[in-house]
Parts: C-alpha cells; structure tokens; sequence
C-alpha cells in the first residue's frame, strides 16, 4: 500500500512566513525598557506587554501549525 504525501507549495510557505512575521511583531511588543534596583519601571505591567503582545504571539503560533497542515488543493 503506497501512500501519497502532498508535497508543501508556495502557499504552505507564504502561510509560514506571515506566521513567523506575526510571532516577531508579537516579541516586538512584549520588549521595552524594564526596571533596574534604582528605579521602578510600571510600564512592565501595562496591558501591551501582558495580553496584547502574548496573544498576538499566540496568533503566530496558532497560524504557523496552520501553515504545517494546511494541505494543497489538487489542479486536476
């Protein structure tokens, strides 16, 4: 029994970059200045940092997995 697997084409890949776009984006957001022990920095608390840029990481990851399986359609 010969099992034929679908090969990735141009979409699988412009899927898993756009993935890999959104994952950086995320990590973008998530980054900025912190506190040192001379000062204290609230901004490590604020909303960006602690729900939108790990959501949007998320989103990344969600949409690379998509990009894995995401099968081709056949043109016959």
């Amino acid at each position: 029994m010969i099992i034929a697997i679908p090969m990735p084409n141009k979409m699988n890949f412009i899927l898993l970059g756009i993935g890999m776009a959104i994952i950086i984006i995320g990590f973008l957001l998530m980054s900025g200045a912190g506190s040192n022990e001379h000062t204290f920095d609230t901004d490590i608390f604020s909303t960006r940092r602690i729900v939108v840029a790990p959501t949007v990481t998320l989103i990344g990851f969600l949409s690379i997995i998509y990009a894995v399986i995401h099968k081709p359609k056949d043109n016959e």
